[in-house]
């Protein structure tokens, strides 16, 4: 399969992009700044030009998406807008363009999180895009044509993230970026659509 992977540089698309290689499959990185090629998932004509010069794929896997962290007291609308604007519509945008340039039975893969079901302090704007992009998956799965899928996965705090984020995430298991990854090879190579795939533990 020729799979593009975006976000490919994080922690989690670079252990997708590992387990996809591994697997046979043709891997092509995307990222915002770093990758095969660069994109800008806020932005249409960005997608689209990142579209245009991949050509025809077999899946479709999207790890990238930007969120607001911060107390609610002190959260603005702008604010909130951030993870709307990124990770949120970002990601429909990768799939609605993408739809056009998948080969038929092809699949997408979005990234949502665990605070879409277990919300943590702060994690407001998490909670509500995360929950978002898991309701965009189930109704877009009954629309797709041409045997197309879609389907998310929901991972929590990463242990290579414990660093950087433990601290909102107090008493959590973490998972490993590889553990993480093998949801994504279930949703690219398996037969389901609609689901959101939890790694919580």
């Amino acid at each position: 399969m020729k799979v593009l992977v975006v976000g490919a540089t994080g922690a989690i698309g670079s252990a997708v992009a590992q387990a996809l290689a591994g697997r046979g499959h043709e891997v092509i990185r995307a990222g915002r700044t770093r990758g095969d090629h660069q994109v800008d998932i806020t932005s249409d004509a960005s997608v689209e030009a990142l579209y245009a010069a991949v050509g025809r794929v077999d899946a479709i896997v999207s790890t990238a998406g930007g969120l607001f962290f911060g107390p609610l007291f002190e959260m603005t609308p702008a604010d909130f807008n951030v993870g709307l604007q990124d990770k949120l519509l970002g990601q429909v945008r990768l799939a609605l363009l993408g739809q056009h340039v998948l080969r038929d039975g092809g699949s997408i893969t979005l990234t949502t999180g665990v605070a879409a079901d277990d919300p943590v302090r702060g994690g407001g704007n998490a909670a509500a895009v995360n929950a978002g992009v898991e309701g965009f998956v189930k109704g877009a799965a009954v629309e797709l044509a041409r045997g197309l899928r879609i389907n998310a996965v929901s991972p929590t705090l990463l242990t290579e993230s414990m660093e950087a984020y433990g601290a909102l995430f107090p008493g959590v298991e973490t998972v490993s970026a590889a553990r993480v990854a093998l949801a994504y090879v279930r949703s690219v190579e398996g037969p389901l659509t609609g689901r959101v795939f939890r790694v919580w533990q």
